[in-house]
């Protein structure tokens, strides 16, 4: 059985990759909250804006997709 994963240099490019993901994704959010016309998290949470809530979900999706594939190459 390999466990090649267990390797410090494969271990910490993982933790380097998923913080480059996380960043990325966390200022993708902040660019679209930026862009959109109302503040997304006071819609969400103080209005219980469901639909915005849906929106923005399948945004995050998307977006994670999109780094998780640019990532893995």
């Amino acid at each position: 059985m390999q466990l090649d994963w267990l390797r410090p240099a494969a271990f910490f490019g993982s933790m380097l990759y998923a913080l480059i993901g996380v960043l990325m994704f966390w200022i993708s959010f902040l660019v679209i909250d930026k862009l959109t016309p109302y503040n997304l998290w006071e819609e969400i949470v103080a209005k219980q804006n469901r639909a915005l809530a849906l929106v923005v979900a399948a945004m995050c999706l998307g977006i994670s997709l999109i780094v998780a594939a640019a990532i893995h190459g």
